[in-house]
């Protein structure tokens, strides 16, 4: 299974809330990111881990081809992780540090059960 890729922001607006009781993780990245590069297999493979697909949807956003989405959450430095939690923004992350990454949304995961 591979991260489903958004370009349209009514799909990803419809998956946050589809998805409104698990954490939604979305990786705005760009192709020509070298951290954006290095971070993704760690990103599918979390995105596999018992850890966290169950309870974790991750979606990616290729800030070029999906500029009204980056505009719309302001994105200025690649890669950003923005989590939604009950289909509402909580918090950002900038960078490709997969430790501080795991940290960041296992913060939320604990909070939810």
């Amino acid at each position: 299974m591979t991260i489903k890729k958004i370009e349209e922001n009514s799909e990803l607006d419809s998956l946050i809330q589809r998805n409104a009781e698990k954490l939604v993780v979305v990786d705005f990245f760009a192709t020509w990111c070298g951290p954006c590069v290095r971070i993704a297999p760690k990103l599918e493979e979390m995105s596999q881990s018992d850890q966290y697909k169950d309870n974790v949807v991750f979606l990616k956003v290729d800030v070029d081809a999906a500029s009204e989405i980056s505009e719309k959450y302001k994105i200025q430095a690649m890669p950003t992780f923005i989590l939604f939690k009950d289909g509402k923004k909580v918090d950002e992350m900038m960078g490709a540090n997969e430790v501080k990454l795991k940290a960041f949304i296992n913060k939320y995961l604990g909070s939810s059960n």
